[in-house]
């Protein structure tokens, strides 16, 4: 059966999430080249590798819905189409950024999209993602909270504080771990007890919990379709775990000289734009003409968003205080 009937998704569909996949790779590879010309400063963890992730999951919300994450945030940015071009300038810490560029890369932001932020502490999105899944609730809104985070984070206290709440108080959040089987520098087989089976984690709280290839994106979308519908429908948080591979190291800065070669090798050949690419075409639902000319779309806007970054002015020194306390609101 091909692929669109069977998880009932049409060409428009298919091809939107090639171009969002294509779209991340080739702005993080935009960013990249920025970094070294010194455009871009500090820490830059890019997410090459992972699209399918943000891409799958993110299609499935809702407009309302709240997405919050960790600090490679840009796919999640841009799958939750938060501006191409205000995402470049706030990496260029520009005044046309998301954030007037006192954010940079760790912290995108966007309340506009209901895009609650990266955030550079590791577990710390987790207890802002279950207090916005917490107001929701409280106020009978029909929103759920999506958290992303990475196998790193679930060593972390706030972690199981939050799964513990979230739990207790049938929040309406779904908890994404994307696990690509490194914290920074260190396999999560040497630090996670549990490593072979992380969804199993959710247990504990007597959590539903799933797992996916983190690396097909339709698998991705198909699984939050249904995860979304049960947690909006009340039948409380859901913990899923996708099995993906950053194929960059830990941040640009990193060699990764710790990962086996055969290893990246193998993921590599996993990669999941090509892959679905290839797919697509094998079933006949597009060709390689369609193909190209999304590839030259993301292309041109990838150029415009840095030419827009870099020809943005620097926030004016009077900036620093605004915007970090809202006046004339009543308590």
């Amino acid at each position: 059966m091909a692929i669109g009937e069977r998880y009932n998704l049409n060409k428009t569909q298919l091809l939107d999430f090639y171009r969002r996949m294509r779209l991340i790779r080739e702005f993080e590879r935009e960013c990249e080249r920025q970094y070294t010309r010194g455009n871009i400063r500090g820490f830059l963890h890019v997410y090459s590798g992972e699209e399918a992730i943000a891409v799958g999951a993110i299609a499935a919300l809702e407009p309302q819905d709240y997405v919050v994450t960790h600090y490679r945030d840009h796919g999640h940015a841009l799958s939750r189409d938060v501006d191409t071009n205000m995402v470049m300038a706030e990496l260029f810490g520009k005044a046309t950024g998301t954030s007037k560029g006192k954010g940079g890369s760790m912290h995108i932001f966007d309340a506009s999209r209901n895009f609650m932020g990266g955030y550079a502490i590791v577990g710390g999105q987790l207890p802002v993602a279950a207090g916005l899944a917490l107001a929701s609730q409280y106020k009978g809104e029909d929103r759920l909270a999506l958290c992303f985070m990475g196998d790193g984070a679930l060593n972390e206290g706030e972690f199981h504080e939050s799964m513990n709440l979230a739990a207790v108080w049938q929040l309406p959040i779904i908890f994404f771990c994307e696990n690509n089987l490194y914290g920074m520098g260190a396999p999560s087989a040497d630090t996670l007890a549990v490593h072979q089976q992380m969804y199993k984690l959710a247990d504990a709280y007597g959590m539903r919990n799933h797992r996916v290839d983190g690396n097909d994106v339709v698998a991705v979308h198909e699984l939050m379709l249904q995860v979304t519908k049960d947690v909006r429908t009340g039948e409380g948080p859901a913990f899923i775990e996708a099995r993906t591979y950053r194929i960059q190291g830990h941040s640009v800065a990193d060699p990764a000289n710790y990962r086996p070669e055969e290893e990246v090798a193998y993921w590599r050949s996993k990669d999941p734009i090509p892959a679905f690419r290839t797919r697509l075409m094998e079933e006949g639902l597009a060709s390689e003409e369609e193909f190209d000319e999304i590839d030259a779309g993301v292309d041109r806007e990838i150029v415009a968003a840095a030419e827009f970054a870099e020809s943005s002015p620097f926030p004016e020194p009077d900036a620093l205080h605004q915007g970090v306390y809202e006046e004339g609101t009543a308590l």
